[in-house]
């Protein structure tokens, strides 16, 4: 039978300490990595490297386990020798660590996209390759790495060599060889010339295109690229506060994360808390009379945003009480304005359930299976109700930011019909309407303005990313500009399965969409790497440059800084992260937080990793990393203690 643990400490209350750190590597461990908070998980899709020991908590409390670690194994594999040819197959993603699907078989890989409804006959542009060379034999399927000239290039990395070891590193004179091309590839696509159109900086709420990045504040041309973001006179973090993970008996989701000038703002079990942005001292708490279920990531210019959250506490008569509370919150001061929940319009009395809510202007959106409702911001008038139509068509669920729009569900369970709208935002009424191809159970909006669209059209991603391709449309026509495949073995943006607005790891703006490519093996003998690319979002082509995250880290966009990127670089287990922004038309890569190295940090921070689904927000000089739910304690561990909020600054 378990131990009950430790007296905990009190629920949402930072702790001012910041940790010590032993400096001593760990050793390599017996298994796989245990999950976040304390609860083993199995290693996410793609792998992360190989496996690491228990660390020590990050606080000096007792051993847990980080949840991406980069570390070498205890003795490394002997390197085959060098092949005499490259292969005959054909050569598919590299690979990219263990959960890594195989290669698939020969005269499969490439294959161009063929021709779809509704929209699939527009004319696009070849997609370049993932950066290394193909296999010869492939006609009219020849690649570039990221639209730079190709070279004579020896076989990729990953890709099952004659006599190998199935998708182990070259030999080291291979790697040198390789190594060499690629130098040469680089010089002659230096002098590639980019060209994009300028974004409005400011606060652009559009352009924070996933969940865990949030929004930044600041005025236009203050920072880097005419964002808010500046170089910190010490890019050197320290932790600034944490607070410790409150105890639950189960789950309890405790989704969303804000900043504004003088508060950091998040959810806990039971209400929302606000924290001053340096110190962590608690400034504020709204009770709620039940949990929360989900927020909305945008704000408004005063300061306020959505949310949505339960009628009740879980009872033993009523174990999962609606999600049918829409209400407004002020995170300045810390005030819940208004809540209310709404009937549907075609008649009833019992309170709709909705799954999403976001903000946009003065409006306040709410969708789900039963419909969606819309109120003002101010007060909580209704603008309109759920409203089922003689055609079973319903509002699924809304995107918010700069403009509204909806995504509209028709048809059968079996065969339904999405259609994209742009909205009225005070009538609701559609100002364009574009319908999604035949094949697509979900549709996602990653940006209103400009409208951009993920789809995992027919089922065919294959790795549970939710996207296949995504769509630039003409919000004011609702023409479809151009449709880009996005090969899940090669970009590596998320998309919740159901929701219109839960995408993550990507980000729009410049008239671009900025991606990760999935994480593959890098010129250092362990550990993986990635880059940061761009789609034009007129002619659908993949554009000359790329970010590199360097050998052994791994970069994600969070959010848009004026025309540059804020992404959070993912480090390998023996150092800590790094927060940069990447200039949207040159790449260049800018510093802006380099967090510690001690060991009990790093592995703190690791436990909010980008795979977990952890919140992340940066601005001016402070990272803050939350938990998006909260897990009864580890029966393995069950005094550890683990951390619902860890902040760092530059100070």
């Amino acid at each position: 039978m378990t131990q009950p643990p430790q007296q905990p400490p009190r629920p949402d209350e930072p702790s001012d300490t910041p940790p010590g750190a032993p400096n001593t590597p760990p050793a390599p461990p017996a298994g796989p990595p245990a999950g976040g908070f304390g609860a083993p998980q199995d290693p996410p899709p793609g792998g992360f490297g190989q496996p690491t020991p228990p660390p020590a908590d990050p606080f000096g409390k007792q051993p847990q386990q980080p949840q991406q670690p980069q570390q070498p194994p205890a003795a490394p594999p002997q390197p085959p020798a060098a092949p005499q040819q490259p292969p005959a197959a054909p050569q598919g993603a590299p690979a990219g660590g263990y959960g890594t699907p195989p290669p698939p078989a020969p005269g499969s890989y490439p294959t161009p996209p063929a021709p779809q409804p509704n929209g699939y006959g527009y004319p696009q542009a070849p997609q370049p390759g993932y950066g290394y060379p193909q296999a010869p034999g492939q006609p009219g399927m020849q690649q570039q790495p990221y639209g730079y000239p190709t070279q004579p290039m020896q076989p990729q990395y990953g890709a099952p060599q004659p006599g190998g070891n199935g998708g182990k590193k070259f030999s080291t004179q291979m790697q040198i060889i390789v190594a060499a091309a690629v130098a040469v590839v680089l010089i002659i696509g230096a002098g590639v010339i980019y060209s994009a159109t300028s974004g409005d900086g400011g606060k652009d709420e559009a352009s924070s295109s996933g969940s865990t990045g949030g929004e930044g504040k600041g005025g236009e041309g203050s920072g880097l690229a005419g964002g808010s973001e500046k170089v910190p006179a010490n890019t050197k973090s320290k932790v600034a506060f944490q607070v410790p993970q409150p105890v639950v008996k189960d789950i309890v989701q405790v989704e969303g994360s804000w900043l504004t000038d003088k508060a950091y703002v998040k959810t806990g079990i039971d209400g929302i808390n606000g924290y001053d942005r340096d110190k962590g001292t608690k400034l504020w708490s709204i009770p709620l009379p039940g949990e929360m279920c989900t927020t909305s990531r945008h704000m408004s210019k005063d300061d306020k945003t959505a949310i949505l959250f339960r009628e009740t506490r879980p009872t033993k008569e009523k174990k999962y009480p609606a999600c049918d509370q829409v209400g407004v919150i002020d995170l300045a001061a810390g005030k819940l304005l208004w809540s209310k929940s709404v009937t549907s319009a075609t008649g009833g009395d019992r309170p709709v359930t909705f799954d999403e809510v976001t903000l946009s202007g003065t409006t306040v959106a709410a969708g789900g299976t039963s419909g969606g409702a819309a109120f003002k911001l101010a007060d909580g008038a209704e603008l309109w109700k759920p409203k089922t139509g003689a055609d079973g068509c319903y509002d699924r669920g809304y995107a918010g930011g700069e403009a509204l729009a909806v995504v509209r569900k028709c048809g059968t369970y079996d065969s339904p019909q999405l259609t994209v709208q742009a909205l009225n935002p005070t009538t609701g009424a559609p100002l364009s309407s574009y319908q999604m191809p035949a094949g697509v159970e979900y549709a996602h909006i990653i940006s209103t303005k400009p409208l951009v669209v993920a789809a995992d059209v027919g089922d065919t991603a294959g790795d549970g990313s939710g996207i296949s391709d995504f769509f630039s449309i003409d919000a004011a026509t609702g023409k479809l500009k151009v449709r880009i495949p996005a090969d899940a073995e090669k970009y590596a943006g998320d998309c919740d399965s159901t929701e219109v607005e839960k995408c993550q790891n990507m980000a729009v703006g410049n008239n671009r969409l900025y991606l990760p490519t999935e994480r593959h093996d890098g010129t250092s003998e362990y550990g993986d790497t990635n880059e940061v690319v761009a789609f034009d979002l007129d002619t659908g082509k993949l554009l000359g440059g790329r970010a590199d995250a360097g050998d052994r880290h791994i970069l994600t966009p969070l959010r848009m800084d004026g025309t540059s990127i804020i992404a959070y670089k993912e480090a390998p287990y023996d150092k800590g992260g790094q927060v940069v922004s990447i200039d949207g038309e040159t790449f260049k890569q800018t510093t802006l937080m380099e967090n510690p190295d001690d060991e009990a940090v790093r592995k703190a921070e690791k436990r909010f990793s980008i795979g977990s689904g952890a919140e992340l927000l940066y601005s001016e000089g402070q990272l803050y990393m939350s938990a998006k739910s909260v897990h009864k304690p580890s029966t393995v561990t069950p005094d550890e203690k683990v951390y619902l909020v860890v902040a760092y600054g530059t100070g």
